[in-house]
């Protein structure tokens, strides 16, 4: 993403760039690409939790076989993302290491942030879109003639209209917010972002003490937004952003809320403790200068039993879980909650 924080023009608050890639894959077609299997590549780092979303919808979905994953390296400088993880620093289908190249594909010296996620069209090696919110919807509507026996209901019909509500004001409070905290150029602004984000925070502990999940009786893609925020929040946020009111662990219906999903196969087998930290605390040298990577918090804690089952609802409504994550796709052992991945 790109970071933006400007004292002189907006009181040192921290504005997101919102202008992305909008093309979409749709089943139809309509704007030039076509759902296809093998035809698209999804660019993630499991770092961002912006690409963490589509990582969890992906994989809930089934979409394994459909559509190929490749993985950037945790740290990136000014230019691009990179493949730092793959032999020789280049993704073996794409045939790049820097991710910038398939944006420049696109667009001509793309002159704004190369983000993650982005969904690559292999043939042609160009990125053809990086609308993060629009992607993991598209997976759940447009996608569903590949989806897997037994896929959840991500997005159902009936309840968009409220699942768009309440995912609005995740995204700007919460998914926004500790970037508003973290990167806020000033006192006045830093403490506006605070209070909003707690604000925000004790609004999810009330609605989520008395239902299981943020819409309905099962989990949708606003529970998917709101987790990958929550996941980092205690390794990175309480600390590097300056979100320190109370850790996640001490919210007690948001942490139970929090490991509830955790432990659902498709939530906590996606996410990457290490790559996690070692992201915020080494790419913010503007936030933390020395580069050095906090060696806590304690992890085991994610995998306590959380009581959420007593609230009712279930979680793949009448679908099912997935099955073990690919082994080409797990997190490395050692850079999640427990001595296995959950699932």
């Amino acid at each position: 993403m790109t970071y933006v924080a400007d004292p002189s023009s907006s009181g040192g608050e921290f504005n997101r760039d919102t202008e992305y890639i909008s093309t979409r894959i749709t089943a139809d077609g309509r704007d030039g690409y076509p759902v296809e299997p093998g035809r698209y590549r999804l660019i993630v780092a499991r770092a961002c939790p912006w690409a963490n979303r589509t990582i969890i919808v992906r994989r809930l979905l089934g979409l394994e076989d459909v559509l190929s994953i490749g993985f950037c390296g945790p740290t990136h400088d000014e230019r691009s993302w990179t493949f730092d993880l793959d032999p020789g620093g280049v993704d073996p289908v794409l045939g790049i290491h820097f991710l910038r190249d398939a944006y420049n594909k696109r667009v001509r010296d793309y002159p704004k942030g190369v983000t993650v996620p982005a969904v690559v069209e292999v043939a042609t090696g160009e990125v053809v879109t990086n609308d993060f919110a629009q992607i993991t919807l598209d997976f759940s509507t447009e996608w569903t003639a590949y989806h897997r026996d037994g896929a959840p209901q991500l997005y159902p019909e009936p309840l968009r209209d409220e699942i768009d509500e309440v995912a609005q004001r995740v995204y700007t409070e919460v998914n926004n917010g500790v970037y508003r905290c973290g990167f806020a150029g000033s006192q006045r602004a830093y403490e506006k972002a605070y209070d909003r984000l707690f604000t925000a925070l004790d609004w999810l502990s009330e609605r989520l003490s008395r239902q299981r999940f943020l819409v309905g009786d099962t989990i949708t893609e606003a529970d998917v937004r709101l987790f990958t925020t929550l996941a980092r929040f205690d390794p990175v946020y309480h600390g590097h952003f300056k979100t320190n009111r109370s850790k996640l662990s001490e919210m007690p219906v948001l942490w139970a809320y929090a490991r509830d999903l955790f432990q659902t196969p498709g939530f906590g087998d996606t996410i990457d403790f290490v790559q996690i930290k070692q992201h915020y605390y080494i790419v913010h040298s503007d936030i933390n200068p020395t580069g050095i990577v906090p060696k806590g918090p304690e992890l085991s804690n994610w995998l306590t039993p959380h009581g959420r089952e007593a609230l009712g609802g279930r979680p793949f409504g009448d679908g099912t879980a997935p099955g073990p994550t690919r082994d080409t796709e797990r997190v490395p052992e050692g850079h999640t909650a427990g001595d296995s991945q959950p699932g």
